[in-house]
């Protein structure tokens, strides 16, 4: 098994960049695309288990705060389908940065995220 393939990092980065964007303008239809349909999220006081209960909760969520900036984001590659991505992230005004991780499979419909992992240290 090849490990951190150009190729498939580029690939994950390009799809990592379109989810943040869709999260970024809280388009719900959107961000809901890049997941599996049983995939498993734990945010930082909430969880969803599948895509149904995802669409509910981000429906019922709003969009994010303004001015959501990433830092050290990491994509490490394991053969040509499974990645996991790691970053922290942050809000004007707080020095809290969160943590999310991502771990993302090439499903026949492209890469789409399995089981994802919010949270944020206590101030």
């Amino acid at each position: 098994m090849e490990i951190d393939r150009p190729d498939v990092i580029a690939e994950v980065g390009a799809a990592f960049e379109a989810y943040e964007r869709a999260l970024v303008a809280n388009d719900v239809e959107a961000i809901l695309g890049f997941f599996a349909p049983r995939a498993l999220r734990y945010g930082i006081a909430d969880q969803q288990a599948g895509i149904e209960e995802q669409a509910e909760w981000r429906l019922a969520q709003g969009g994010l705060p303004p001015g959501r900036r990433l830092k050290d984001t990491d994509i490490q590659a394991y053969g040509v389908s499974t990645a996991i991505v790691t970053t922290l992230f942050g809000y004007p005004g707080s020095d809290v940065l969160g943590r999310q991780s991502q771990t993302w499979v090439r499903l026949p419909e492209g890469w789409r995220i399995v089981h994802a992992h919010v949270s944020e240290p206590s101030a």
